[in-house]
C-alpha cells in the first residue's frame, strides 16, 4: 500500500483499522487521560503507526487522511487540520457528525486546497475492521472510492457527490438503531428496580433478554460518544422541521449510562444491573 497515509484520532475505530492493516502511516492524537494516552502509544507503536500530538509532522506530506475522532470533536479536528494538508490531500470525515457539520468542515478543507469526502461508518468497526460497510459522498467520491479499497476497505460504496448525503443516510439509521439501545436499557432498569425482569422479558419474547443486554453494554462503553453522535442526529432532524422528541431522550439516557465510566465493564446482566444500581443513574 503506497499512499501516504496519515490518521487523525487514534481511538477504537483507527485501531481497529490499522492494526491487521500494516499500514506506514502517522497520526495525530490528543489525550488528556494519562493512562489512556499511554494505551494509545503503545497501541500505535504495536500497530506500526507514528503517533504525535502535534498536527504538522502527522499531516506533512501525506496524501490521504482518516479523520476519525468524535462527532462533537469532527469539525474541529478538520479546521485544525486544515493549515497542514498537502495541496490536493485527500481528507476522509468518517466521523458521526450531522451533515451541516459537514459542510462545514469541508468549506474549511476545501479552503486549504484539501479534497473533502463524507464518510459514514455504517456498522460496529469490531469486530468487522475493514470489512465494516462505508458510504462515500461528496465531489472527489470516486476518488476517495479508490483510495479506502487500496487502504484495504472491502464494502465502499459511493452514494453520490453531495457533501452530507452519507452522513445524513447514518443519522437517520442512527436514530432507530441508538434510540432502540437506549429504550432496551430504559426497560431493562426499570423492570429490574421493579423487580419483574423475569415476567417483562418471557413476555417480550426469548431472544429479548440477550439483544437487550448486548445493548446496554455498548452503551456502558460507548455512551458518551453515542450521545455526541445522536446529539448530531438530533441536528438533522431540526434541520428537516422535525423536533427530535425521542432522539432528544436518546441523547441523555446515552449520555447516562456511558458516564458511569465502568471500567471494565462487568460480565453479564446481573452484574451490570447490579453496578448500575450502585452508580443511581436517574
Amino acid at each position: 500500500m503506497s499512499l501516504q497515509l496519515a490518521l487523525i484520532g487514534f481511538g477504537e475505530a483507527a485501531q481497529a483499522f490499522a492494526e491487521p492493516a500494516g499500514w506506514a502511516a502517522s497520526a495525530h492524537d490528543i489525550e488528556p487521560d494519562p493512562v489512556r494516552r499511554a494505551a494509545v502509544a503503545a497501541a500505535a507503536l504495536a500497530a506500526g503507526v507514528s503517533l504525535f500530538a502535534d498536527p504538522a509532522p502527522a499531516l506533512s506530506g501525506r496524501g490521504v487522511i482518516l479523520s476519525l475522532v468524535t462527532a462533537g470533536s469532527a469539525l474541529a479536528a478538520a479546521r485544525a487540520a486544515a493549515p497542514h494538508l498537502a495541496p490536493g490531500a485527500l481528507f476522509l470525515d468518517m466521523n458521526s457528525a450531522a451533515p451541516e457539520t459537514k459542510r462545514q468542515a469541508a468549506r474549511a478543507i476545501e479552503a486549504a486546497g484539501g479534497r473533502y469526502a463524507d464518510v459514514a461508518i455504517m456498522a460496529p468497526v469490531l469486530p468487522a475492521r475493514r470489512s465494516v460497510p462505508l458510504l462515500v459522498a461528496g465531489p472527489p467520491a470516486a476518488a476517495a472510492l479508490a483510495a479506502l479499497e487500496a487502504l484495504g476497505f472491502t464494502q465502499v460504496r459511493v452514494v453520490g457527490e453531495t457533501v452530507g448525503r452519507a452522513a445524513t443516510i447514518k443519522l437517520a439509521r442512527s436514530v432507530w438503531v441508538k434510540g432502540l439501545e437506549a429504550l432496551a436499557a430504559e426497560t431493562l432498569i426499570a423492570a429490574d428496580r421493579a423487580g419483574v425482569l423475569d415476567e417483562v422479558a418471557a413476555s417480550l419474547g426469548p431472544d429479548w433478554l440477550a439483544e437487550a443486554n448486548a445493548r446496554l453494554e455498548r452503551m456502558l462503553v460507548h455512551g458518551t460518544r453515542r450521545a455526541e453522535e445522536m446529539a448530531e442526529a438530533a441536528r438533522l432532524l431540526e434541520s428537516l422541521g422535525l423536533a427530535p422528541l425521542l432522539t432528544a431522550g436518546t441523547v441523555e439516557r446515552q449520555r447516562t449510562l456511558g458516564g458511569i465510566a465502568l471500567d471494565p465493564v462487568p460480565e453479564g446482566l446481573e452484574a451490570r444491573l447490579a453496578a448500575i444500581r450502585v452508580h443511581h443513574p436517574s
